[in-house]
């Protein structure tokens, strides 16, 4: 038997000979799972089945392209982790600005009218401890609502109003802050911090009135009080800008808009993997962006920039927008493949690019089950630029 007819018979043997097509032509095995297969299952069987194929075989693609891919995607994952960080570190010193601000502002007021106000005609020792119980009730709910997941028991939220919380944990694991959580008014966040807020100026002015023996000294107490919590504010302020500024530039070193969200990022360790039982699909998409409150999907692809997007490029993308479809039950009008830093394409996720998903699905798992994988193509070029040129006996090249 020649090399090549031995090509021909390996490729020709089935992995899933027990499987069955079934009624909406997908195929599943014995168990009635769907036959699983990967975005980049998709992408490798519509270069080349044999490509595909040859990776089922474990030959592992073998180019100085690859491995400059990788670097290049670990360097993006990287780069918008940070940015992802920056925006959070933004959020969260802005949010504890606003909540001292809130204390610099009663500070101030109490501040002038214990200045202005006429002797004040009751027991201060008495009243500063009534201050101090009421600061360590309102410290002691604040710790208990944080705990207790009063929310879930009383049906008031959500805590993410962009969608479901159940649709944000099906997306993916909370490596960054969720979706759309904004951590205040009855959002899970503003109980809580109104009451640490009350808890510390009940505190003051129970201090204020304790260790000053009149009025006069206790405005001079609040001012002080007053004039540190600025100083204070004015770090959580600062550190919040600077968070703000670094996350602009990474934003803009990646392409993406101040506004837009990434909730998903790829780095083939953490991320989690979307799968779609009904047809099979599975995979990791580079990253999953917030664009105008729709989930959309992003392929990063490194190398040679093309005229127009590769069919198998095109494939793959829209398995991710089939996932994210499945998996979050919000439909992505779009998908983007990136190809450098500029080259953007938008391919719809319509009835035409679905079909073409579904159908594309169905003929790796057919090829699965029945066998049958071979170079599809007479393309000399084709074969000298695949990265498993080096294990393939049928190669034109």
């Amino acid at each position: 038997m020649s090399g090549g007819e031995a090509i021909e018979s390996s490729s020709r043997k089935p992995t899933h000979p027990e499987a069955k097509e079934g009624d909406d032509g997908f195929w599943r095995d014995a168990d009635g799972s769907a036959l699983p297969v990967s975005a980049s299952d998709l992408e490798r069987f519509t270069y080349c089945p044999m490509s595909w194929h040859l990776s089922k075989q474990g030959h592992s693609g073998q180019s100085e392209a690859i491995e400059q891919g990788k670097e290049v995607h670990q360097a993006i994952h990287d780069s918008i982790e940070t940015m992802q960080k920056h925006r959070f570190r933004s959020r969260r010193n802005l949010l504890i600005w606003q909540w001292w601000f809130g204390v610099i502002v009663v500070l101030t007021i109490d501040t002038v009218a214990f200045q202005n106000a006429d002797n004040i005609d009751f027991d201060t020792t008495e009243f500063s401890k009534l201050l101090a119980m009421a600061s360590l009730s309102c410290l002691f709910v604040g710790i208990g609502a944080v705990f207790i997941p009063w929310r879930t028991m009383l049906g008031v939220g959500p805590m993410y109003p962009d969608q479901t919380v159940e649709e944000a944990q099906t997306l993916v694991d909370p490596i960054f802050e969720p979706v759309g959580f904004k951590g205040g008014w009855l959002e899970g966040g503003w109980v809580e911090a109104a009451m640490f807020i009350s808890a510390i100026v009940l505190a003051i002015h129970a201090m204020a009135l304790r260790f000053a023996s009149n009025q006069d000294q206790a405005a001079f107490v609040l001012a002080v009080t007053t004039i540190g919590w600025m100083l204070l504010a004015s770090v959580r302020l600062q550190r919040a800008l600077i968070s703000n500024h670094e996350a602009q530039v990474l934003a803009a070193k990646n392409d993406l808009a101040t506004d837009t969200q990434v909730t998903y990022s790829d780095d083939d360790k953490s991320a989690q993997l979307l799968v779609d039982e009904r047809t099979g699909l599975r995979g990791r998409p580079d990253q999953i962006v917030i664009i105008d409150g729709e989930l959309i999907p992003v392929e990063q692809k490194t190398g040679k920039v093309p005229e127009k997007p590769h069919r198998s490029h095109t494939v793959q993308v829209l398995a991710y927008a089939a996932l994210v479809d499945s998996t979050t039950g919000k439909t992505p009008p779009y998908c983007i493949l990136r190809y450098g830093q500029e080259n953007l394409h938008k391919v719809a996720w319509d009835e035409a690019n679905q079909a073409l998903l579904f159908d594309a699905v169905k003929s790796v798992q057919q090829t699965m089950a029945n066998g049958g994988a071979a170079r599809d193509h007479d393309r000399p070029g084709k074969c000298r630029h695949c990265s498993r040129r080096y294990a393939c006996e049928d190669s034109l090249v």
